[in-house]
């Protein structure tokens, strides 16, 4: 039995959902075997399944089953061997930097034509 990547990286709750796996692998964030692989590739038994989940951590998984149906979530881990490194710490300080530096309280609303002129203003400068 041959099962397609996607469907198995949905299947084995890597990615929440099929289309979030497909455009992964269409990105090139999948990689079966070490070489870049498709949404359509067929996985086999044994297949090393290398998956970027963040910009400094992937996720290393060896194929252990192949199902094409969904199993319940605490089944899920039984498809594969988790082969990869602990996943870093993620520094709380970045999470903040990262954030655009014009955000609205919550709740306040869409911007009035004042606001949006003046924060076109700023931009522009």
């Amino acid at each position: 039995m041959a099962v397609r990547l996607d469907k198995w990286l949905q299947i084995a709750r890597v990615y929440k959902t099929r289309s979030q796996a497909t455009r992964a692998c269409q990105l090139g964030r999948a990689r079966v075997n070490g070489i870049r692989a498709k949404p359509h590739r067929p996985l086999a038994v044994g297949d090393r399944v290398e998956v970027d989940k963040l910009k400094d951590w992937t996720r290393i998984l060896v194929v252990a089953e192949l199902h094409d149906k969904p199993l319940p979530k605490a089944e899920a881990p039984r498809l594969y061997v988790d082969e990869s490194p602990p996943q870093p710490v993620r520094d709380p300080m970045s999470r903040l930097l990262s954030r655009p530096a014009g955000t609205r309280e919550q709740g306040l609303g869409r911007p009035t034509k004042r606001e949006r002129r003046e924060m076109e203003r700023l931009r522009s400068r």
